[in-house]
């Protein structure tokens, strides 16, 4: 595709984007600035680009990828403004060591890096692996957790349905 192919296409599928971002409960203001970005960012890689005709539905993928990428950040700024202080911040990092608790090693080691801020091209790098390894071994370690936490679950319930109910003094 050449640079007027692809202006053309701009001019064509910019507002074509920004439809399908609103569509998918994108703000107004968010839904502009990502379609826009998204046309820059195929501009750059506009050589993965398989078939011209899908150029819009190439594009609007990546849109939406970004977008999502946005709100996932913008929900944990949410997060760190609600609780930048006090006793809830203090619970949420035992509550993250009790998690990590119950990891193996190697789990431990992926899921404490991520926390850290620390990009899955950065680790790949580290460990001497591709990106696509790295992003498989986290997923791997999340559902483990998430296994080996409902299993405990399940034991505390287990446990607390057991036990007899204490009777409460009548005043």
């Amino acid at each position: 595709m050449t640079q007027d192919e692809y202006g053309r296409a701009y001019q064509r599928g910019v507002e074509l984007t920004r439809r399908f971002l609103l569509s998918r409960g994108a703000h107004a203001e968010c839904a502009q600035e990502a379609s826009q970005a998204a046309w820059a960012k195929g501009w750059e890689r506009l050589h993965q680009l398989r078939q011209e005709s899908l150029v819009v539905t190439w594009v609007n993928t990546i849109a939406l990828n970004m977008y999502r990428r946005l709100a996932r950040w913008d929900s944990f700024g949410e997060l760190d403004t609600t609780l930048s202080s006090g006793p809830d911040r203090v619970f949420l990092a035992i509550e993250a060591g009790r998690i990590l608790d119950i990891c193996n090693p190697k789990e431990r080691f992926l899921l404490e890096q991520q926390m850290h801020g620390i990009t899955t091209h950065e680790l790949a790098c580290r460990m001497g692996v591709t990106e696509t390894a790295i992003r498989i071994r986290l997923l791997r370690a999340r559902r483990s957790v998430r296994v080996r936490m409902e299993r405990r679950a399940a034991q505390l319930r287990r446990a607390n349905s057991n036990r007899p109910a204490m009777e409460c003094d009548a005043a």
